[in-house]
């Protein structure tokens, strides 16, 4: 038999994966989880820990808990996708806006993490990435002049990668990735749709051609209750 506060989780689980409970919407207090269960308020807050935990819910000090939107995008943590291709994968229902493109002078932070030199040039590239008519990436991305010379609005709409690789001929061959939980900067404000989340989820890429030429960093932006970031790790032997 099911303990008391499994009967709880389980409950809410099923409505909030029936569509019955919203995302964004405000979960009954604890109090009234009480009367409505006729069970403690510690049997209550081990339901809402446990739904926490399994990321259904988001508890907010003194506010309550908020539901999440549980219809999140897998966005691979080692593998080297393109947007394009992710797209592909969710059936076209992404859109991608460039907010900026343009040949600039690398500053000290791009010299150091993309290798060059403060008489190169670098491409900017900044785009917002819709998905389900929510605007919730946004990519900022640096590529060295002298592996991918010329750049249009066209090529940044659609896949730069395809561009580089079926175009321009080069092999991209590996990346190197840090992510990191930030404060939602302006920039994020400024061109997602937020809603009340505060956070971001950083993923800052290091991309090197196939004879382990650096070439490209770019730092991807996601809201983030709508991604999780997987991955397939094996014991080694």
């Amino acid at each position: 038999m099911a303990s008391k506060y499994m009967k709880i989780y389980n409950e809410i689980v099923s409505e909030i994966q029936n569509g019955n409970i919203e995302p964004r919407s405000m979960l009954k207090s604890e109090s009234e989880l009480m009367q409505e269960y006729s069970v403690s308020r510690d049997t209550v807050r081990k339901a809402l820990n446990l739904l926490e935990r399994d990321g259904y819910i988001q508890r907010l000090q003194g506010k309550g808990s908020i539901v999440l939107d549980i219809n999140k995008f897998d966005f691979p943590v080692s593998g080297l996708t393109s947007f394009k291709e992710l797209s592909e994968r969710m059936g076209g229902r992404t859109r991608t806006y460039v907010k900026e493109l343009a040949l600039v002078k690398p500053n000290d932070f791009l010299m150091k993490h993309l290798n060059v030199s403060k008489d190169d040039e670098v491409w900017k590239v900044v785009r917002v990435r819709e998905i389900g008519g929510k605007k919730i990436i946004l990519d900022k991305d640096y590529f060295n002049r002298k592996f991918v010379p010329a750049l249009t609005r066209e090529i940044c709409e659609d896949s730069i990668y395809e561009y580089i690789e079926n175009k321009l001929g080069l092999k991209i061959g590996y990346a190197k990735k840090v992510i990191t939980v930030q404060k939602a900067s302006e920039e994020d404000i400024k061109y997602l749709d937020f809603d009340k989340f505060d956070m971001i989820v950083v993923v800052k890429n290091y991309v090197y051609l196939e004879d382990t030429t650096l070439f490209q960093y770019t730092e991807s932006r996601h809201r983030p209750d709508k991604f999780r970031f997987v991955d397939f790790a094996r014991r080694s032997r």
